[in-house]
């Protein structure tokens, strides 16, 4: 592949040791949702100050391998006039972007995404902006019958369609596969259908010739439904996740990104970490890239109001650095504590 270098550099940059990728990528319902949960008003202004907030955090370039943004947050800047992606990049963060058109039904209960039309073209405009990497989210949701055999197969033709059109234009594809949380579902059912799910992907992706060097890979973890009675512990979770990637990941493959799908933070900083200890020695590195588990926390101390920047900062400092100690299966509850 031509842009073969051009990938495995950006690649080689989102695996650093220690680091991670943030999910900044909320579209303006989604955002406003959230910032309305915690008495914030969702205005341009305000969803550029906070994610400046996100962008300028002290010490994030140590934690943070890339960000993926909106694409409202592409285009803005920061109070010095200075673009967004380019106070990421100067800080030896990679800017990535998401370019999915959000989900639409496709037949007895299934979810696809939108968004394959045109993509070429904006993803030119996208790389001009800065943008190294995009992401493309997928979503299944469990019931008895869900997902059904086509919607497998439908979604992975459209992710897989996505990689290969993103890797020719020379920009890594995040691959985002997500297995809902929602739902009373066991563990076990879980455990089938991420696995069916991911053996589909990897099939697509392979008869589109998506060069899987160059992908990263933001799956769920195997967990039961947030309804279902019974909780499993981060050791269970982990044994559930590995058996599957295990088998159905090709080695080829350079980095897990999880998504926290739900979890709460300290949830999912758990979860990684007990990943990372049980397979210190995986073919993938396994590390993160959070959304709410990154972000609420900072919200919820931000709450719109320009004097708790620093403490904001502060407190998404603190989640950076549990969840860096957690990539590397070096996190404790008592770390946690001791840092917070």
């Amino acid at each position: 592949m031509s842009n073969a270098k051009e990938l495995r550099e950006t690649i080689a940059a989102i695996v650093a040791p220690g680091k991670g990728i943030l999910a900044a990528d909320e579209s303006t319902p989604t955002i406003t949702k959230r910032f309305q949960a915690v008495g914030i008003d969702s205005s341009a202004e305000s969803r550029r100050a906070y994610r400046m907030l996100l962008s300028t955090a002290p010490g994030a370039e140590k934690y943070l391998a890339g960000v993926i943004l909106f694409e409202e947050t592409l285009g803005q800047s920061a109070d010095d006039g200075k673009p967004l992606p380019r106070v990421l990049a100067d800080r030896g963060i990679v800017p990535g972007i998401k370019v999915d058109k959000g989900t639409t039904p496709l037949a007895d209960g299934d979810l696809i995404t939108q968004g394959l039309d045109g993509l070429a073209e904006r993803l030119a405009s996208y790389k001009s902006q800065g943008a190294r990497f995009t992401k493309w989210r997928e979503v299944y949701g469990i019931t008895a019958r869900n997902p059904t055999p086509l919607g497998i197969a439908a979604n992975a033709e459209v992710l897989a369609r996505y990689a290969a059109i993103c890797q020719a234009q020379g920009l890594v594809p995040i691959v985002e596969p997500e297995v809902l949380i929602d739902g009373d579902h066991t563990i076990e059912r879980c455990h089938e259908v991420s696995d069916a799910v991911l053996h589909a992907v990897f099939a697509a992706l392979y008869r589109h010739r998506v060069l899987l060097e160059g992908i990263i890979l933001k799956p769920s973890m195997v967990l039961p439904g947030k309804a279902n009675a019974r909780k499993a512990s981060p050791e269970e979770v982990a044994a559930a996740t590995l058996e599957v990637l295990r088998r159905t990941v090709p080695a080829a493959v350079p980095t897990i990104n999880f998504l926290s799908g739900g979890q709460g933070p300290e949830q999912a900083t758990a979860n990684l970490d007990a990943m990372n200890r049980r397979d210190p020695h995986a073919p993938w590195v396994l590390s993160f890239s959070y959304a709410r588990a990154l972000q609420d926390p900072v919200m919820q101390t931000w709450r719109g109001d320009a004097q708790n920047v620093r403490t904001a900062q502060a407190v998404f400092d603190h989640r950076l650095r549990m969840n860096s100690l957690a990539r590397e299966g070096r996190w404790t509850e008592a770390a946690e504590r001791k840092a917070a």
